[in-house]
């Protein structure tokens, strides 16, 4: 089994990427053969400083390597490395629907956001499908939110193999549904979008400071907690801490006397500790920058050898060759 990922490098990666799509994705290589890349070319439609870009670039190929990527058992290299996926995207254009980019969701949240309505942002799901299909990716690991984008994908590749005939095999979604969706700080799902984020690797201060302004309902501390299901607080401490310590948790907020600050707390010491061997891992890596270039040089080459399989097939059969 084929697995194929990317995460975009447009800022600093957050728990929301980990528990969402990170930390399934390094759990699924160990499964299978993994293809995981940093989406450079995506992260275009919303960063335009070109020292940004490939400083998040590097900060992505860091994150992944400290927090337990391994480069021996999975394929990981820049999008832009590997420069047949656009090729690959012009011509599953020609057989992209207009009226299914304009449905796409995540294409009228960001213009929401204020987003530039360009035709980059417009058809972000053809390179996406183009990602996958150019290494004949077959599971991905996605959030709940990039389910519809792998759904055309599906279509897409469908699409192209009863016109010309066989090339593409059909990828499944991998959605962890307890994790798919976390909340960022202000209740709305965590995103750097809306800047209401937890980084993985934020300083210590920044982070306490964020984690203590997390938006809570207004229950006096000798209250009983309701609607603890909605606490973001909660939720988030439920992700860093074994089972038993979060009912305890869970507990106290119920029967009254424990205030949302003690929770909020406990918390951000959680959190600290959960990501302190990837802090420290992270450290050493940053000392040993030519093995991270390494790892992607190599991880390009690998992933171009499979995409030029691809585009051989593809351009014979559209009649290119």
């Amino acid at each position: 089994m084929r697995i194929l990922s990317g995460i975009q490098p447009s800022g600093k990666l957050h728990i929301g990427n980990y528990f969402g799509m990170m930390r399934p994705a390094l759990e699924l290589a160990q499964t299978g053969e993994a293809f995981y890349f940093i989406a450079d070319y995506h992260a275009l439609t919303s960063v335009e400083n070109p020292a940004e870009l490939r400083r998040n670039a590097l900060d992505v190929a860091l994150d992944f390597l400290a927090c337990g990527l391994d480069p021996g058992r999975t394929v990981f290299y820049r999008q832009s490395d590997v420069p047949q996926v656009t090729e690959l995207t012009w011509i599953l254009a020609n057989l992209t629907p207009v009226p299914m980019l304009e449905n796409a969701h995540s294409y009228k949240d960001k213009i929401t956001q204020g987003l530039k309505p360009n035709a980059g942002l417009f058809t972000y799901p053809v390179l996406m499908a183009a990602d996958i299909l150019i290494v004949q990716g077959e599971r991905v690991p996605v959030g709940k939110d990039q389910k519809q984008h792998l759904e055309m994908t599906r279509d897409l590749a469908g699409a192209f193999n009863r016109k010309y005939g066989e090339v593409f095999r059909l990828p499944e979604a991998s959605i962890r549904d307890a994790v798919a969706v976390l909340p960022g700080i202000d209740g709305r799902k965590m995103s750097k979008s809306y800047d209401n984020t937890l980084e993985i690797f934020g300083d210590e201060k920044g982070t306490k400071k964020k984690v203590m302004g997390i938006k809570t309902d207004s229950q006096p501390v000798e209250a009983p907690k309701k609607d603890l299901d909605q606490n973001i607080a909660l939720q988030l401490y439920k992700l860093v801490v074994p089972a038993e310590k979060a009912n305890g948790m869970e507990g106290r907020l119920t029967a009254g006397g424990y205030g949302y600050g003690e929770l909020k707390k406990e918390l951000f010491v959680s959190l600290m500790d959960y990501f302190a061997p990837m802090r420290q891992k992270r450290a050493e890596l940053v000392k040993n920058l030519d093995y991270v270039h390494e790892v992607l040089r190599k991880g390009a080459a690998r992933a171009n050898a499979e995409a030029d399989k691809t585009m051989q097939r593809v351009r014979e059969a559209v009649g290119l060759r």
